[in-house]
This record gives C-alpha cells, structure tokens and sequence, in this order.
C-alpha cells in the first residue's frame, strides 16, 4: 500500500498556496528559537484573528456564545486557543496538540567561568540530544532575565547579522587519536558543552596602594559588556532561562527548493500548521481547539507541560461562560472530544535504511503522517488510537484530499519516542498521533519536505471541519 508522492498532484493554485504557507513558516520558526517566542508570536497572530483573552471574558463574567473566538497563555510558554462551535460542548471538541519546545542547551543559574583567558558559559542539555552535534557551529542565546525588582530583561544575541555567535569548542584532529576511540555517546559529554562568549582581558588601573586585581579579566569584560546591553548584573543570571540554539534562519534544501532545513522543526513544523489552520477557520460546527505547550521534550513536565491542569482548567472556564458550568460537564465534554496530536515522524533516511522497517515508515514528500501508536518495544508508553478511530481519520482524510500515510516509529526494537498523545488520551477521548516526517530529528538543523508541511496545514484543516 505505497502511498504516492504529493507534490505529483498539485495544480498552479495549490503551489502557491503551499510556497506562501511555507514561507511564513520558515518566518515563523527562524524569528522563534524557543517556547516563549513561540508562545509570544502564536497569540499575535491569534489577536490579528479576532482572538480575545479569556482572562478578560471571565474577569467580566462575559457570557461565550457560538462563532466566539478566546485564547489562554499559560506563563508565558503555553497557548490554549479556542473558536466555539455551533454543537453541543458536552458532546466534545477537535483538538489540535503540539508543543513549542525543542532540544537544546540550557544555561546553567551560576554558569560563568573563566579558565585559560577564555570564558565559557556552563550549559545542561534538554531535550535528548547527540551532544557531539552541537560543537563548533554558531550558536545563539535566547531567553530572559528576571531581576528583583520585578523587571523582566529579553535576551537575543546572534541572529541579527551584526550580532557575535557563540560556539562550543573541539579537539583538533591532529590531538584526537584518543578522543576517536571513544562511543558516539562519550566523544562530547554534557559537562563539555560550555559555550565560549568571551576571550579579551579588561584593562585595569592600579589601586591606592599600587596594586591591580588581575583576577578573571576576561570575565569581568563579559560582566560589563551584559551590564551595559541588557543591564544585568552576574547574581541576575541565578533567575534566568536562557537558552543557547543554533543560529541563523531557516533555509530552503536542495536545488529544487522542496525541503527546508532549520533548527526546531520538532515539533515546530506541527505547531505552527496546527496554529495556522485554527486561525484560518471562520465558523465550525464543532467547537475547534488547539494546544501549544512546554515541556514535551522532557515528559510534558511541570506547569507549562501537558500533564499540568492548564488544558483542563481552561476548558472548565470556557465551558461555565458557555453555560455549561460544572464537573459533570466538563467531563462529558473531554471524553466525547477527539484529537491529533500533532507531533513529527521519523522521515524515512535511505542513508540508514537498517533502522526503519520500509513498509511502515513515513516518507518525505508523501504527506501526513500518521501513527497509530509510538512507544518503544512492547508499544511501551504509547497511546494505541482504536480501530473505529483511525477508520474515522481515514475518511476525514480522504474527504478533504489530503495526501497521508501511515508509519511507525523505525524497526521494532531499535528504539521508540513518545508524544503528549497517552496524556490526552486519560480523558477517554480518541486521540491518533500525526505530524510530519523530518530527518535528522532532535539535530541542530532538521529537514522536512515543503509537500509535508502543506499537507499537514491542510490535514488538520480537514480534522476541524469534518471530524
């Protein structure tokens, strides 16, 4: 059952549409490097659509009605959007889910250290990683500094052409007969990945008593160079997120321009089109949701994860505005609801063919991907959609002409992933995982194929309107 290729089907119409998606696209993941820029641009464009925040509708106690359109923030790194239908709320909503992390590196609380006349920030990987992938390539600094008095300092260095890029260093070749010998997994470990920001000692005067304080120079121009563009002392850093990705923007791939490589594409190709195709929805019949959150890359951890009570508490909150107020209801409305969570597939690799199992794997360029379960081994932490669910899919899929397949994870055995899918699913609710095939997944540069990201936009358009 080989699924054929998109880009063989498309008209004159469907390239443009496909060229303007994918060019906000690239836009969007280049200029959002991490959650809370994620987060920040989603409720712009939310806004421009005629979104309104749901804190000021339960502040008022303003009454929802069909054709209303809110959206949530949950500190800052969560979206929660929702365009009210026409049905029912208790009997169930379409749900869109992706989240807006990514791996990285993440700066340390106490991180400066200058050894050698260089100084380095001390960073903990998130997220899995090969740490070997992330030496000697520019990297960049994002985040914010919270500071005592309440005030919140926004930090990025490195992608505006002006700007200094950071690095994590190597062992030249000629040194590394030992380094070699090494597993992949040993060759860079997590306490090597120290990004070097500094390298010039600061000149000092000598004191009243002709003596001068040679101590971490180079350190100290680091500390007055912070202080003077963001206006941040050393002790500020201790209540910091900042967060250290590669730099620049995305490009296009290949001679024809039918892929592009960028950093963040897990799980960013899969927000972003889950984003745009509620945004792009007038009026449903069902009430339509979608949801961008934290902390998927490391469990869906925390308060801005999904195994937080956000989801669940802004849902009661729409719901008791819409008149339908109550435990009862609420829980009504979560297990007759259904989902995508839309989350990315392992692209099949023809350069490491041996891992995937080429009758079930996901193929770039051929659409939607969809998987019935991820997990790893035994189906292992894996939310298994249901037959009659996935029958259901199958239908909405074909009805609105999109191109899809279906994949599992790589070869049984090899090893597996997981998605927020098993936490929705707790509800009752049917949810199947989709998303779009990438290669080189969880890298510092991901590709994906422009065909996939178009059909996923399109997909979850179809889920919206006919599920």
């Amino acid at each position: 059952m080989e699924r054929p290729n998109a880009w063989k089907s498309y008209t004159a119409e469907q390239l443009d549409q496909l060229h303007y998606l994918c060019e906000g696209y690239k836009a969007f993941i280049s200029d959002n490097k991490t959650e809370r820029e994620c987060c920040a641009a989603a409720v712009d464009m939310a806004r421009e659509a005629g979104y309104v925040d749901l804190a000021d509708a339960v502040a008022e106690g303003r009454a929802l009605k069909a054709g209303d359109k809110v959206y949530a923030v949950n500190r800052a790194k969560s979206l929660m959007l929702v365009n009210l239908g026409t049905d029912d709320l208790e009997a169930g909503v379409n749900i869109l889910g992706a989240h807006i992390d990514s791996p990285r590196m993440d700066v340390k609380q106490n991180p400066l250290e200058e050894s050698s006349d260089l100084v380095t920030l001390d960073t903990h990987y998130y997220g899995g990683i090969k740490k070997y992938q992330w030496v000697t390539i520019p990297l960049a600094i994002h985040g914010v500094v919270a500071k005592k008095d309440g005030s919140v300092v926004d930090v990025a260095v490195g992608e505006d052409e002006g700007d200094p890029v950071f690095c994590v260093s190597d062992l030249l070749i000629h040194l590394s007969a030992e380094q070699l010998t090494k597993t992949a997994a040993k060759v860079i470990e997590g306490e090597m990945l120290d990004v070097i920001v500094g390298g010039r000692p600061v000149v000092v005067e000598a004191g009243e008593d002709g003596k001068k304080d040679e101590k971490d120079l180079v350190k100290k121009g680091v500390l007055a160079v912070l202080k003077e563009q963001f206006g941040i002392d050393e002790e500020d850093l201790l209540s910091a997120e900042l967060e250290v990705v590669p730099a620049g923007a995305a490009r296009d791939l290949g001679f024809d321009r039918s892929m592009i490589l960028g950093y963040g594409q897990d799980d960013r190709s899969c927000a972003y089109t889950s984003l745009v195709a509620q945004l792009d929805e007038p009026e449903v019949s069902r009430t339509a949701v979608t949801l961008l959150v934290d902390k998927e890359e490391i469990g869906s951890v925390g308060a801005t994860g999904m195994t937080s009570r956000f989801f669940e508490n802004t849902m009661a909150e729409v719901l008791a505005l819409a008149g339908c107020a109550g435990d009862l209801a609420l829980r009504r409305c979560l297990t007759n609801s259904q989902m995508l969570s839309s989350d990315v597939s392992a692209g099949f690799d023809p350069t490491f063919a041996s891992a995937f199992e080429a009758k079930n794997a996901s193929y770039l360029g051929r659409g939607l991907t969809f998987n019935k379960f991820t997990g790893s081994r035994g189906k292992s932490g894996s939310n298994d959609a249901d037959a009659e669910y996935v029958a259901k899919i199958r239908r909405v899929m074909d009805e609105g002409g999109v191109a899809w397949q279906t994949a599992e994870l790589g070869r049984v055995d090899v090893g597996g992933g997981g998605t927020i899918a098993y936490i929705l699913a707790e509800y009752g609710m049917s949810v199947i995982d989709c998303g779009v095939p990438v290669l080189s997944m969880h890298a510092p540069w991901e590709a994906t194929s422009k065909a996939d990201i178009f059909e996923a936009y399109r997909g979850y358009r179809a889920f919206l309107q006919k599920a």
